[in-house]
């Protein structure tokens, strides 16, 4: 009997810690404007620190830095959280199955071993899941509300775009193969057409596909004509004028020539090329139509609106322009008949991209969805574009964008915590049953 007391008051004990080992984990910590942090997503946070930090082998400061670190970060998060309340900012559970698809591929890593992955990092999938859901959210507050904050002028473009080529200039290299047809150092009107007239067949060879080191060792009269003619790397400024001239703007594989000079005529190849970005992107056009799901539009309504939309196109009782101009939720793209320009695929979201890869001209996918919405797409055309020009301007954009995002983001981040109250309440000490 007495067993029999000490065991059900053993019990209890154990049970009254648990109880206030709970109660303590989920009691608030920190009181944020209209919303709370508890104690528990202190505790997350912290450990998930921590076991980082051991799997890169880093040292860590003392646990009451952490925990600083830590409510300072969730303070952040929190505000945001309430920002995107306000706003009606929400990731549906479509676009974030879409998302964590998208790392998944990103890893190489099928869907469930993706899972198993996170779950032996000690961390539940669907803790994770909502982790990225918070993430999304949070980018999509930022960006509404710094976005307006960043302004870029066509100067400093302009500016950087030069900085860039003068970079380039100095940084650019090439690989050239080389070709000498010699004449005598005193030559003949003779002897310059003989040279001239080899050359030219030595070209025509050399764009008919022969191979350039063969015709070098077996033709050319350069110091390097046992090395097939390769003279190597040469920066722009160190090789002869005459050929820094000839080759400058010339893509790789490209043949110039013949070029004259007191030795004979030269033909070059450039064989590779480093230190300048020469662009060439295939463009599409393309037409969609974009439906967004909603309270009174479930899912599965929105995709079976776009199936039929399809079929309608296909049997030629409606035509793409007339349903996108009267449904697509694209205004942009809808007054002109679903028609969204000429572009680099990279402009898009992944899914949208993705799309558009496997779909032919004139071609129409199947409904699929992306973070915007349900899509029905129409290709109709594709090009190649020489965007060099324009990628520098937009690499120098982004550069620029990309820094003044990071300074706005942080001074909005600021401001917000400026205005905000914000409570620290008791220590993780004085909780039930320490």
């Amino acid at each position: 009997m007495k067993l029999l007391v000490v065991a059900i008051a053993l019990s209890a004990l154990i049970t009254f810690q648990s109880v206030a080992q709970q109660v303590s984990l989920n009691k608030v910590a920190v009181i944020v404007d209209q919303g709370v942090i508890l104690e528990s997503e202190i505790t997350a946070l912290v450990d998930q620190v921590k076991r980082n930090a051991k799997a890169n082998n880093q040292d860590l400061p003392s646990d009451r830095a952490l925990r600083t670190q830590a409510i300072e970060k969730l303070v952040t998060d929190n505000l945001q959280t309430q920002m995107a309340q306000k706003m009606g900012i929400q990731i549906s559970d479509p676009q974030l199955d879409q998302t964590i698809a998208g790392i998944a591929a990103n890893n190489n890593i099928p869907i469930e071993q993706f899972r198993q992955v996170i779950a032996n990092d000690g961390v539940p999938f669907e803790v994770y899941r909502e982790d990225i859901r918070k993430e999304l959210i949070t980018q999509e507050v930022r960006r509404a509300n710094v976005r307006r904050r960043v302004y870029i002028t066509p100067q400093e473009i302009e500016n950087l775009v030069k900085l860039i080529d003068e970079q380039g200039a100095e940084q650019a290299e090439y690989n050239l193969g080389h070709i000498l047809i010699g004449f005598p150092p005193q030559p003949s009107d003779e002897d310059i057409e003989k040279a001239k007239s080899t050359a030219d067949k030595v070209l025509e060879l050399l764009n008919n596909g022969s191979d350039f080191t063969r015709i070098a060792i077996a033709s050319s009269s350069g110091s390097k004509a046992l090395e097939g003619g390769d003279l190597g790397w040469m920066n722009i400024n160190s090789m002869p004028t005459l050929f820094a001239e000839a080759i400058q703007d010339k893509e790789k594989d490209a043949l110039v020539g013949p070029i004259r000079s007191g030795a004979g005529f030269h033909i070059l190849k450039v064989k590779d090329l480093r230190g300048i970005e020469v662009v060439k992107v295939e463009e599409v056009n393309a037409r969609h139509i974009l439906i967004k799901p909603s309270v009174i539009l479930s899912e599965d309504k929105a995709k079976q609106k776009l199936e039929e939309f399809r079929k309608q196109i296909i049997a030629g009782e409606a035509t793409f322009e007339e349903l996108a101009k009267e449904h697509s939720a694209d205004p942009g793209s809808a007054i002109k008949g679903g028609e969204l320009g000429w572009n680099d695929p990279g402009i898009y979201v992944p899914a949208f991209k993705e799309a558009l890869a496997q779909l032919e001209t004139d071609e129409i996918g199947q409904p699929f969805r992306s973070s915007h919405g349900w899509h029905l797409v129409k290709m109709i055309g594709k090009r190649v574009d020489d965007a060099t020009d324009k990628r520098k301007e937009d690499k120098a954009y982004q550069l620029i964008f990309n820094r003044k995002f990071a300074e706005e983001t942080d001074a909005w981040l600021r401001e917000m915590r400026d205005a905000a109250y914000i409570e620290v309440l008791d220590s993780p000490t004085d909780t039930v049953g320490s």
